[in-house]
């Protein structure tokens, strides 16, 4: 073992009001393997070629009383020739600087970045015919704002969208500090997280409405604002959008390897975890079975799922469940010698990151523990199923390769976690804690309450490291990655088992949570009844999951 006490994590400084520093991981990025425009530093969209730009000149602050609630907006220095902005950056005060704009220039070859069966003749970019003033900053409003901050919304040209906001500390910007985007390369965005509302003025971020490995939509890192005093200012700004059929900026297979290789997170069990992961060929050599409706005899399935039903729905004919007898006993242990991540990888946000979904299975998903103020209460049944399917997602920028946030799933829901708030050993590989019995995943030891904060009340969810753990950079199987084209990677024949992974039972849990409720202090009795009446339903009784290519995130993107 290689030491989990020994982690690196970035600490977390304040944002100056200054010319800051941006981010940066751990350790170097390496030389990735040689590929078409993945890492290159440009990406090209069709008739549009796009850089990030990650460095900032400081433009206006908010200065209120809790500095680490203000934000900062910034406006992009380092511009290669013959792009031009296309909008301002901002972010909150209580983080490290993390965040891209796009500058965008036409194609240099139109012919070669898109085959419109009707050539568009009028220019990709354009400058704005004026500015709309969104907003300004009062400067003599006493304990409000520091200096003045004037927001500008370019009006373009018709057929042109605006994709960004300028700010000034002063006077209107001239028109050829910004271009919009002719419509026809753009798509809809929408506002995604609120960073600053103050004095009837909000700030969001935003990212295309349309997201998934399929949805072309291209998140220009710029943000969105609005003011109560000027109506009809809501959301005024479009995304750009990939034409470019061939995702050029997508990693190759060597690509993939590399990737999984250098960033491929250690998976880290609870100390007290009795039912651990295992690969799914092992699972299937010792004695799963499957069963058809109707049919009281189970099959015994092939060790790489050829015998399975394929495709189709999960409509209920099929599930997998464990042998009877000792070997039952045996098999839901799992074992962790064998256990592997199964790699999806898939197209993000137009093509411009790259999503690899790493996903654990574990033969068996143990009962809940219940949390009630000071007190814990272990469930007999509530909670466990044959089978669990988990995953995280590592999130790569396509223009360096660069870890930029994972995304850790958490039984129904799940949370992204940017890449400065990590814990990471060995160089840029992350660590990821699996709670005990569920196996949910989260970025830090601890426990984690999923229910009611404020009442004291939810099913607990126990992480910690231990010599339990499996390392996704050498215990790993690509399964996926659709945009390679066909036969590219050969899909293991139990991916394609849209049924469920465990049989579905039905008992009295509504007994067990009584016993529960009836022994509580009489205060905490209508609480506690309350939150398990809100309950998942799966913890009222077993339920197998469906495997992967069954779940939404397959194609859509994650939650959160």
């Amino acid at each position: 073992m290689f030491g989990c006490e020994c982690f690196y994590r970035k600490k977390m400084d304040l944002l100056p009001l200054s010319d800051p520093e941006p981010f940066s991981l751990p350790a170097p990025l390496p030389q990735w393997p040689h590929g078409q425009g993945f890492s290159s530093g440009k990406l090209n969209l069709g008739e549009l070629e796009v850089v990030k730009i990650s460095r900032f000149k400081f433009i206006w602050s908010s200065n209120l009383e809790d500095k680490k609630k203000g934000v900062t907006f910034y406006k992009p220095v380092g511009i290669p020739d013959g792009f031009y902005i296309l909008g301002h950056y901002c972010q909150s005060n209580d983080q490290p600087l993390r965040g891209f704009v796009l500058v965008a220039r036409e194609a240099p070859s139109k012919s070669e970045a898109t085959d419109f069966s009707t050539r568009v003749t009028s220019p990709a970019l354009r400058e704005p015919l004026d500015y709309t003033l969104a907003w300004k900053s009062n400067d003599g409003r006493e304990g409000s704002l520091e200096g003045c901050g004037f927001f500008w919304l370019p009006q373009p040209p018709e057929g042109y969208k605006s994709v960004g906001f300028l700010v000034t500390s002063s006077k209107k910007p001239k028109l050829d500090k910004v271009r919009c985007v002719r419509a026809d390369l753009t798509d809809r965005c929408e506002k995604y997280r609120v960073m600053h509302s103050e004095f009837s003025f909000r700030v969001w971020s935003t990212r295309p409405y349309h997201r998934g490995m399929l949805r072309r939509g291209v998140s220009v890192g710029t943000f969105s604002c609005i003011s109560d005093s000027i109506p009809g200012l809501e959301l005024p700004l479009s995304c750009l959008k990939n034409l470019d059929p061939s995702l050029h900026g997508m990693p190759n297979c060597d690509q993939i390897h590399a990737l999984i290789n250098h960033y491929g997170p250690t998976f880290f069990f609870h100390p007290d975890e009795i039912y651990l992961p295992s690969s799914v060929s092992w699972f299937f050599e010792n004695g799963a079975l499957l069963f058809r409706k109707g049919d009281s005899v189970g099959e015994p399935i092939d060790v790489g799922g050829s015998n399975l039903p394929s495709g189709g729905c999960n409509d209920g004919e099929f599930w997998i469940d464990l042998p009877s007898g000792d070997q039952r006993k045996t098999i839901k242990l799992g074992n962790l010698a064998s256990a592997k991540l199964y790699l999806h990888v898939k197209p993000a946000l137009g093509g411009t990151f790259t999503d690899i979904a790493l996903w654990i299975f574990c033969p068996f998903n143990g009962p809940a523990t219940l949390k009630v103020g000071i007190m814990n209460i272990a469930l007999n049944k509530i909670g466990q199923h044959v089978c669990d399917w988990e995953h995280v997602t590592l999130r790569i920028c396509n223009f360096a390769g660069e870890l930029w946030s994972i995304y850790f799933s958490q039984h129904s829901g799940g949370v992204w976690v940017n890449a400065y708030e990590l814990e990471y050993i060995q160089g840029n590989k992350a660590i990821i804690y699996s709670s005990r019995n569920g196996h949910a995943s989260f970025p830090h030891p601890g426990t984690y309450i999923q229910g009611s904060a404020k009442l004291g009340i939810g099913i607990r969810n126990d992480c910690a490291s231990s010599n339990f753990y499996v390392n996704s950079s050498t215990h790993y199987e690509l399964v996926a990655a659709e945009y390679l084209g066909d036969g590219i990677v050969a899909e293991p024949g139990w991916l394609q088992f849209m049924r469920k992974w465990g049989p579905t039972i039905v008992y009295d849990s509504r007994t067990e949570l009584d016993k529960i409720v009836h022994v509580l202090p009489v205060m905490l009795q209508s609480s506690v009844k309350n939150f398990f009446y809100k309950l998942p339903v799966e913890l009222y009784g077993e339920e197998g999951p469906t495997g992967p290519k069954e779940k939404n995130n397959w194609v859509g993107d994650e939650r959160g």
